[in-house]
């Protein structure tokens, strides 16, 4: 039986090679706007997966662009109503339906501060799309199934092509027409998450290092969500500052490893966690010729189908987890 998550997650190199034809020329007049604005600030206002993207926004813009990124608390404005000084900054609200209360309510105050708003969003005919003052369409229709996938490969896809036209980068440009291309290779390409590397196990530590912990959010996420395993993200940097005491016990580490400036440090605290008897599963990027901006996408889009086809091995239904809905309206 094929889910309908790993249906989804399958559609995402066609989908995206629209949503990068479509929203080029956006991208670029946006590129204009921003070097224009000239913030000296990023902010980010999302939740759960899109919460996720932004902590790849945060190392994608920081590295590319040399600007500063925040991630927004949403409570500060809609339990503690406070407003903040963002009339220099860049506010990017990321939702794939567009309609929590709380990112609605912190996009408007953004927009009274007299913020660049900018939104990455799904529902084009949503209460966010029609508050920000820029959108870059995430085109990638209707997304069925609880756990997000097209959708959080889509906003990646999003940010790196905007990210390419603002720096003005050819080589970045031409990374980003790629990835439809990449992506189908990784679908096309062997599974590195079996079941029986997950039978027994309800506890996992997520290991990743720059754009690698970046996703490793995600992926903590979804092992939660579709396999009900608790499973926590940690840079590989940070895991050795104090939680790499739980490595003592028996302990299943799931290493995400891209090829990009990061790898050999990575391996390194890896090795480390190792030795101190942790049991490590390895995701590796495939295929392993990119740009390396592009990398954590096609290990998020292998994952994806690995981790719908576990969640069905282990009796979970990767669809519709117990609990959750798809659309979670906050405050």
């Amino acid at each position: 039986m094929t889910s309908i998550m790993a249906r989804e997650a399958s559609a995402s190199p066609t989908l995206i090679a629209e949503q990068l034809t479509l929203n080029k020329p956006i991208c670029e007049r946006l590129a204009v706007k921003i070097r224009q604005f000239n913030p000296s600030v990023v902010y980010i206002i999302a939740r759960g997966s899109s919460d996720h993207a932004g902590v790849f926004a945060k190392y994608l813009i920081e590295i590319e662009l040399g600007i500063p990124v925040v991630a927004a608390a949403p409570s500060v404005v809609t339990v503690f109503n406070k407003q903040l000084k963002l009339h220099d900054a860049l506010v990017i609200g990321i939702s794939q339906s567009g309609r929590s209360p709380d990112i609605l309510q912190h996009m408007q105050m953004a927009k009274e501060a007299g913020a660049l708003c900018l939104g990455l969003v799904n529902d084009e005919t949503s209460p966010l799309a029609s508050l920000v003052d820029e959108l870059i369409p995430l085109r990638v229709q209707q997304e069925v199934a609880v756990a997000a996938t097209k959708s959080y490969l889509a906003c990646l896809s999003a940010l790196l092509q905007l990210v390419a036209y603002c720096k003005g980068d050819p080589d970045l440009i031409d990374a980003v027409t790629q990835i439809p291309q990449a992506l189908t290779i990784a679908i096309d390409g062997p599974a590195q998450l079996e079941a029986n590397m997950f039978k027994g196990c309800d506890k996992c530590i997520v290991l990743g290092r720059g754009f690698g912990y970046a996703i490793a959010k995600e992926v903590a996420l979804k092992l939660k969500e579709v396999c009900t395993i608790q499973a926590e993200a940690f840079s590989s940097a940070e895991f050795v500052h104090g939680p790499i005491a739980l490595a003592q016990k028996t302990l299943k580490v799931l290493s995400l490893t891209l090829i990009d400036e990061s790898i050999d440090a990575h391996q390194q605290q890896v090795v480390d966690v190792i030795k101190r008897g942790a049991n490590v599963v390895r995701l590796d990027q495939f295929p392993k010729t990119l740009h390396p901006r592009i990398a954590a996408l096609v290990l998020m889009q292998r994952f994806y189908l690995d981790i719908a086809e576990v969640s069905l091995q282990l009796g979970c239904d990767p669809d519709t987890p117990l609990g959750l809905n798809k659309v979670t309206l906050t405050v």
